[in-house]
């Protein structure tokens, strides 16, 4: 496994992260294709002897299961300060008022939550999971702030937002001489690729460490347009995604065609392409099977050509926003 420094910290982190919404309770929250503890913790191990180090999940994922699952695994297997464990806050956790959102008391309340989920004294990567709008930049910004000086996180991140707004969040921070943003958590891969426009350029001018999220397109990438999983049909959130054109289409028979010429599985070639597009640090990646696992470290090492990365990115047809909005 390579390591490289997330953005302009200095934490080393694995080209890999796995993504751990995967596992949960699946009665709980509304993801219903989750594995559960007993099958969720043999992946985790496979990560890790994989010498994946950056593992990702948020307080949301599974009503707060997915943290306890991956805190309990995480402290069985290996030492603490070996691993970065990020985590996320936004999302409606409970009903009524301050239930959700980035105020500073649900920020509060949702860090101690979570450490107390993952059984850690910290998190590395604390990140918001999506704009709030109706709270101002500024109050969220210091709360995150005021977590890293409590020790109770290493580091700040974003995910998927207007490049406008990530870049008035930088501003805010720096002209207050709080902490800054250091990760862009956004939604990148063959059939969405809009961040290219300002999000990818903004983040590799200010040296923003970009882990992008659904690289595989929840797996519309890595098997035929027709075909389907169980995920995808239970999939709300996914559903909302991706188009079902011609053009997505060609896109899917392109990884196809190039797999097919590699000899290697379409995974592969999906996730390939994420990892080598520019400023990407760790592409973020589930993984419901050992395969999964397999086929993302060796997508790694296949080092697409100009002609097949041409040949991927030729059918594309611009797409409208998805992911946040």
């Amino acid at each position: 496994m390579e390591y490289v420094k997330l953005g302009t910290t200095g934490l080393d982190v694995s080209r890999l992260c796995l993504g751990c919404m995967t596992y949960g309770v699946a009665d709980r929250g509304t993801h219903p294709w989750t594995l559960d503890e007993e099958r969720s913790r043999p992946l985790i191990q496979q990560a890790l002897d994989a010498g994946i180090n950056f593992f990702d999940t948020a307080n949301v994922y599974s009503d707060g299961t997915s943290e306890e699952i991956v805190g309990r695994a995480l402290r069985d297997f290996t030492k603490r300060d070996d691993i970065v464990i990020a985590t996320k806050v936004f999302n409606r956790m409970r009903p009524g008022p301050n239930g959700a959102g980035l105020s500073r008391k649900a920020i509060f309340n949702e860090i101690d939550n979570s450490l107390r989920r993952l059984g850690t004294d910290y998190v590395d990567l604390y990140q918001i999971h999506r704009w709030d709008y109706t709270t101002p930049i500024e109050e969220t910004l210091e709360a995150l702030h005021d977590v890293v000086k409590a020790g109770k996180a290493r580091y700040i991140g974003a995910s998927s937002m207007y490049a406008w707004q990530f870049s008035k969040a930088l501003y805010t921070s720096r002209s207050h001489g709080w902490t800054e943003f250091k990760t862009m958590q956004n939604h990148l891969n063959l059939l969405y690729r809009e961040e290219e426009r300002e999000m990818l350029p903004l983040c590799k001018d200010q040296g923003i460490g970009l882990i992008p999220w659904s690289p595989l397109a929840r797996g519309r990438l890595t098997r035929d347009w027709d075909a389907t999983s169980e995920r995808q049909e239970s999939d709300s959130f996914g559903s909302t995604l991706y188009r079902t054109d011609d053009a997505d289409r060609a896109v899917v028979e392109a990884v196809a065609a190039v797999a097919k010429a590699r000899g290697v599985p379409r995974a592969q070639v999906a996730l390939a392409w994420v990892a080598q597009k520019s400023p990407v640090t760790a592409p973020i990646i589930g993984a419901s099977k050992p395969s999964h696992l397999s086929d993302a470290v060796a997508a790694l090492s296949l080092n697409l050509t100009a002609e097949e990365i041409a040949q991927l990115e030729a059918p594309y047809v611009p797409h409208g926003v998805a992911g946040f909005k």
